[in-house]
């Protein structure tokens, strides 16, 4: 099972779901076989890793992001990836408009799974500190929800 995480530019949100959700996978289901990657929608980024304030508020929380680098969703990745996870309405929006048709059922919202839809992680990087937090919190809100689905999906398979 492929997921990737998706926000603007792939240094605040995305990378911090890919983290979260990498960890949370790791302890409630080490024998499950997922790979997990995050990417903009834009390329504001590319290459950089994610924002300090970003891996601050992950280390708090035992989460490393340190090795993480911004990328751009590439047309590739709508046939690689089982299951793209927008972390608001616009972004969602913009890979459903990139997407070719038959693989638009793969993009979905990350709130959607913390059964909180129609719903929006807010993007932090203007705000201050608790911005991050709240990201993390509303992250989190979500992760046992996707597992649960990632489950799903691997044993229809």
């Amino acid at each position: 099972m492929k997921i990737l995480f998706v926000c603007m530019g792939n240094i605040c949100r995305s990378p911090t779901a890919e983290g979260v959700f990498r960890s949370y996978a790791r302890r409630h289901a080490p024998s499950l076989d997922i790979e997990i990657d995050s990417a903009g929608t834009h390329a504001y980024h590319v290459g950089e890793p994610p924002d300090p304030r970003t891996v601050e508020a992950a280390t708090r929380r035992g989460i490393d992001l340190t090795d993480l680098r911004a990328r751009q969703v590439s047309d590739d990745d709508f046939e690689r990836f089982d299951l793209i996870v927008a972390m608001d309405r616009l972004n969602h929006a913009t890979l459903l408009d990139r997407s070719p048709p038959e693989h638009r059922e793969r993009i979905r919202t990350l709130l959607e799974f913390a059964g909180k839809t129609p719903a929006d992680v807010p993007d932090p990087y203007y705000g201050g500190k608790k911005g991050f937090d709240d990201v993390l919190d509303l992250v989190e809100s979500a992760v046992e929800g996707l597992l649960a689905e990632v489950r799903h999906r691997s044993r229809v398979r």
